[in-house]
């Protein structure tokens, strides 16, 4: 009996000893990676506030806590005697580096500020670009190794000079404050903090929920690849010999907030002038394919365009319609549009 319960001490002790700070940021990373991988969720309001505090405050605190491991040197949990003993251990570990909880939470609003920018740029350099689901990936990749590292900093620290967080105290003040105050006016002031805050929440809440979806869009563009592979919006096939493919690379974005099917009709136009205006003197459809893609997806795929009017300045249009296409497609009444103006030779 005794060798069981020893050996169940050793698997349940790390889960015991897991930090309530870092669970917490490990259930806010599972849930916010959850949402945004749910295409469901994700196109509702509960990616707001869990986004916002994912990006805002988690991959600072975590680079934070991998930082200082360390109790802080403001007020500690526990009774007084051992309070006074972590006092008289900060003064004589002088040498080791200390936080207060109010420095540590600025800190990690901070850091985190600038880690995701750092992220976001870095993620724009790269075929995967700045989207939403390679960014999480990034800054979730990055929070689970700093995280690790804060785990196995605190765990090799002597247990009376490991960071705790005192929730257990602040509990204790909230519910005297709410449930037991001291006068009819305190709790008409509780009151009033609380409306404040809700509505305060409900109204940054509406606002960007009613701005991101003001911001719904498809796109549809046009790449090419580099000597090193790299895709890039340049240098595209502008000179073509009559039967003779080129081929370039077709990016399709849905930021439509759901899942649409795509309907991309190409167009060959042979554009000529009169006086200042453009007309298209001919117009062949030479494709037309559809696409389904979920909310923030991206595809990007080989085409090779065959142009066959012959002639300079042949305008090849990419045109994408999220619903029926028009008996006449065109520029005009297309949704989304991306065009390359070609020769083709005989």
């Amino acid at each position: 009996m005794v060798d069981s319960d020893r050996i169940r001490t050793r698997l349940f002790r790390p889960i015991q000893t897991f930090p309530i700070d870092l669970a917490a940021i490990v259930v806010v990373g599972i849930a916010i990676n959850l949402v945004v991988l749910t295409p469901v969720v994700s196109s509702t309001w509960v990616l707001v506030p869990l986004g916002l505090t994912f990006a805002l405050f988690v991959p600072g605190y975590t680079f934070v806590a991998a930082l200082f491991p360390e109790r802080g040197t403001g007020p500690t949990e526990g009774n007084s005697e051992r309070t006074e003993i972590a006092h008289e251990q900060a003064a004589v570990d002088s040498a080791r580096s200390r936080i207060s909880g109010l420095e540590r939470v600025v800190l990690s609003i901070t850091l985190s500020v600038s880690i995701v920018p750092l992220v976001g740029f870095v993620l724009n350099a790269t075929p995967w670009g700045l989207r939403l689901i390679p960014s999480m990936v990034a800054i979730s990749g990055i929070t689970l190794a700093l995280l690790v590292i804060a785990l196995i900093r605190r765990w090799n620290l002597e247990p009376e000079k490991r960071l705790q967080v005192p929730y257990r105290n602040w509990y204790a003040a909230v519910r005297t404050e709410f449930v037991e105050p001291a006068t009819r006016a305190d709790a008409a002031l509780n009151v009033l903090v609380v409306i404040a805050i809700v509505v305060a929440a409900s109204s940054v809440g509406y606002a960007v929920i009613s701005t991101t979806h003001d911001e719904q869009f498809s796109a549809v563009y046009l790449l090419t690849e580099d000597d090193d592979g790299e895709q890039i919006a340049d240098d595209y096939p502008t000179e073509f010999e009559h039967g003779e493919s080129q081929e370039l690379i077709v990016g399709i974005d849905n930021h439509e907030y759901r899942p649409v099917n795509y309907t991309v009709v190409v167009l060959e136009q042979d554009i000529g002038t009169n006086g200042n205006e453009m007309i298209t003197e001919e117009q062949r459809e030479i494709d037309r394919f559809e696409i389904q893609l979920s909310h923030d997806e991206t595809e990007r795929f080989q085409y090779d365009l065959e142009p066959t009017i012959i002639g300079t300045d042949i305008r090849i249009v990419w045109l994408v319609y999220q619903n029926e296409v028009p008996p006449a497609p065109s520029i005009e009444n297309a949704p989304a549009e991306t065009h390359l103006w070609v020769d083709v030779h005989n």
